[in-house]
């Protein structure tokens, strides 16, 4: 659900700030975040598609925007992608999460709270601006693109994935919704009893701020021109999952009205070797032939001239 036309940039800045502070705890558990092997693998994979090479250079000092607890970031560090890293995100509680994640893994990280239109950096000074599933989130596009253009160095890159598509967010309401029809048979048929409001997002007070944490879904042209409009180079736009976001969106619906504590290992295990199956039936057949506005997550890479 987007956020209300009538709302204000501070207002949509204040609604994802608190959202986001009392969704951190259970973030990583809530969207099956992973810092080991699979993690690496599916960040690292996000990322050849985005810059459209089977090889990944190595950025000496990146900025993740909206860098939430640390996916993107840390297992980038993992992998020796980037050198020094830096994570950036408007919610305190989700920089709070990422901080304790980079302790247990091991790894240096510095972090800012700040607005993505309000970087408080020198011009310059980063070789890679990033960012998953953030955009969207974002009331003043124009605002964020010169400021990731302005800490650039001249050269270097931009990079964005997991960003909803506007067509492909209108295709994944047709299994969410049937999901939500059957969910009491499947609750019957797992033993599970019914979810409490909001168990899975913080709350049922955080659960009411959900509806208004959103503030776009794009099409290919309009995040290729987003990104143009600032200056920005040899851009480019791919779709990223059909069936894998179609199962993932459905399961998770099933998966929502239900006590999390009674959902049996066996459907998480299922779930996941599905999407996973899934995910790369699309790579290797979908997403080369089909076109980009369709498919649920879009991606963006670009480069700051010079």
């Amino acid at each position: 659900m987007p956020a209300p036309p009538t709302a204000t940039a501070d207002e949509i800045r204040d609604v994802n700030t608190r959202y986001h502070d009392g969704a951190a705890p259970g973030y990583d558990a809530k969207w099956g975040i992973d810092y080991g092997e699979v993690g690496r693998d599916q960040v690292l994979g996000k990322v050849r598609k985005a810059l459209g090479t089977t090889e990944i250079p190595t950025f000496g000092r990146s900025v993740e925007i909206g860098a939430g607890t640390g996916y993107f970031s840390l297992n980038l560090l993992q992998a020796g992608v980037v050198r020094e890293a830096v994570c950036t995100d408007i919610s305190p509680g989700m920089l709070a999460a990422l901080e304790a994640n980079a302790r247990r893994l091991g790894l240096a990280v510095e972090t800012a709270a700040c607005d993505a239109e309000a970087l408080p950096f020198d011009e310059q000074s980063f070789d890679l601006v990033l960012g998953h599933a953030v955009l969207h989130h974002l009331p003043d596009l124009r605002a964020a693109f010169g400021e990731f253009r302005r800490v650039l160095r001249p050269g270097a890159t931009v990079l964005f994935a997991g960003e909803p598509s506007r067509y492909g967010d209108r295709l994944a309401a047709f299994p969410k919704r049937a999901a939500t029809a059957v969910a009491p048979l499947w609750r019957a048929a797992l033993r599970a009893g019914p979810a409490a409001n909001g168990s899975a997002d913080g709350g049922a007070a955080n659960h009411e701020l959900e509806g208004s944490v959103d503030v776009h879904a794009f099409t290919p042209e309009a995040l290729s021109a987003a990104a143009r409009a600032a200056g920005f180079t040899g851009v480019r736009v791919r779709g990223e999952e059909l069936l894998a976001n179609w199962f993932g969106w459905a399961n998770r619906a099933l998966e929502a009205t239900a006590d999390p504590d009674e959902v049996p290992w066996a459907w998480k295990v299922y779930a996941f070797r599905g999407y996973l199956a899934l995910q790369k039936l699309d790579s290797r057949l979908l997403e080369p032939r089909l076109p980009p506005a369709i498919f649920y997550n879009l991606m963006l890479s670009g480069r700051r001239p010079g």
